[in-house]
């Protein structure tokens, strides 16, 4: 099966005046269609970078990178632009919402820009929002909400108008460990029941476990890439150290 995903000897320098900071250093990775990949390490490891360059938000310094046959690094702003608002869906830490709009109004707002008319925006709108269990926040503007809901609408924006690919950096980075839960299984049965593929970027050890596939990242590098039969193993493993 070829990869929806392929970055290949992608290396990202960022210069500080006269000094050199390397982000990336020569990552190769494929990402399959339905897959759910979380980026694993610590703040500054390049998790976030590696996310930047797969979704078209910053260019590699070198090396290539393709969702299906499109080579994302070749795009220019316009195109990748459009690439974008087609095909990806994005889940921030901090919600991103605008705090002068309904949350139907900020779900629907990414649709606006695929030319859909205002009924059709509404009506996926509604029911992004009953997926995620809010039937009748749709009025309510982000100051009205807790931070689960607030998150649930972001969630429910990402989802809208089911694209093929599913950005999540931090998503739980301001919930606590039950809204965390909640959150999670929220975007896991989501993308699972519409085939999409997800791809996480987090700190937390717990929020890899709902990956298929955990890639640890390290200064740049990649240190290892786990699927999902050897995390079940591990964690086998490590119960049993523990009995």
């Amino acid at each position: 099966m070829e990869p929806l995903i392929r970055v290949k000897n992608v290396r990202k320098i960022y210069r500080m005046g006269d000094e050199k900071v390397v982000a990336l250093s020569n990552v190769s990775l494929d990402i399959y269609k339905g897959e759910i990949v979380c980026f694993l390490g610590t703040s500054g490891s390049g998790k976030s970078t590696f996310l930047n360059m797969v979704a078209g938000l910053e260019k590699p310094t070198r090396g290539e990178i393709y969702i299906g046959k499109i080579p994302i690094h070749k795009l220019n702003e316009e195109k990748i632009t459009l690439f974008r608002q087609k095909n990806i869906g994005f889940i921030f830490q901090a919600y991103h919402l605008l705090p002068m709009l309904t949350a139907a109004e900020n779900v629907s707002l990414p649709l606006i820009f695929r030319g859909m008319d205002k009924k059709k925006r509404n009506k996926i709108a509604e029911e992004a929002l009953e997926a995620v269990g809010l039937i009748g926040y749709g009025n309510r503007r982000p100051t009205q909400m807790s931070g689960g809901q607030q998150q649930r609408v972001g969630i429910a924006r990402a989802l809208a108008g089911t694209p093929k690919i599913i950005f999540a950096d931090e998503p739980t980075g301001n919930l606590d460990t039950n809204t965390t839960k909640e959150v999670m299984n929220l975007i896991v049965n989501q993308v699972r029941k519409h085939k999409q593929t997800l791809i996480l970027v987090t700190h937390d050890r717990s929020i890899a476990n709902y990956a298929d596939k955990v890639v640890t990242i390290q200064d740049g590098n990649i240190l290892s890439v786990t699927v999902k039969n050897s995390i079940d193993e591990e964690e086998k493993g490590e119960k049993r150290n523990e009995q």
